[in-house]
């Protein structure tokens, strides 16, 4: 299988920001709390998500190096191809950095992870992950990316790069491109043409008008 299909099967749960919609609509007025939140109404959201939203965006994580670590992974593990964008032109490292400050217990195995990851590349080849090689940067994943294969020492490598995978899966295949990769044409409503011209001679009405 290519890396998308494989993606695919991963069958992971896939983790989803809530998307702001905007403000309010023409002639819909601001509630009292709204007003003096000073948060902007979103149609199906209560001002106190929207509210926590904003602050969890304007808050800042990763670092500029863990950053650009998180990005080049990503683009790794789903480079651009044939058939659309590299999972930063989706915007994942951008998904990730959202994900891991809503969802807390991803800080410290994310932030150790990327530790691990420069600790190992210092040792082997005396410089951090962004500046190896794209051999070495190979080398070293191929040791981490197959949960089976790996070496016992190697399992906190392992146990990272695989939740790595995961959040860019995530917000890859949960982004407008991913969607349109796979083709998912979301909810559409539904046009009737009348019953099937095969049911109906199967109940010998193909002659009836209705």
């Amino acid at each position: 299988m290519n890396r998308r299909d494989s993606l695919k099967a991963l069958g992971i749960g896939t983790l989803t920001t809530g998307l702001l919609l905007g403000g309010c609509k023409p002639g819909e007025k601001e509630t009292t709390e709204v007003a003096k939140s000073g948060t902007e109404a979103v149609p199906g959201r209560m001002p106190a998500e929207v509210e926590r939203e904003k602050k969890i965006k304007e808050e800042k994580y990763f670092d500029e190096h863990e950053m650009a670590t998180i990005t080049l992974l990503s683009d790794i593990i789903i480079p651009k191809d044939e058939h659309s964008g590299s999972a930063s032109d989706a915007k994942v490292p951008e998904f990730i950095e959202f994900i891991v400050k809503d969802i807390p217990s991803h800080k410290l195995p994310m932030r150790g992870g990327l530790k691990w990851l420069d600790m190992q590349c210092l040792n082997r080849y005396g410089q951090a992950f962004i500046k190896c090689s794209s051999k070495q940067q190979t080398e070293l994943l191929d040791q981490i990316a197959y949960p089976e294969l790996a070496k016992a020492e190697m399992q906190q490598g392992v146990v990272f790069f695989s939740r790595m995978r995961d959040l860019v899966a995530s917000g890859f295949w949960s982004s407008e491109m991913g969607t349109k990769d796979i083709g998912y044409a979301g909810n559409a409503p539904n046009k009737w043409t009348g019953v099937p011209a095969d049911v109906l001679k199967q109940y010998g009405m193909e002659n009836v008008v209705i």
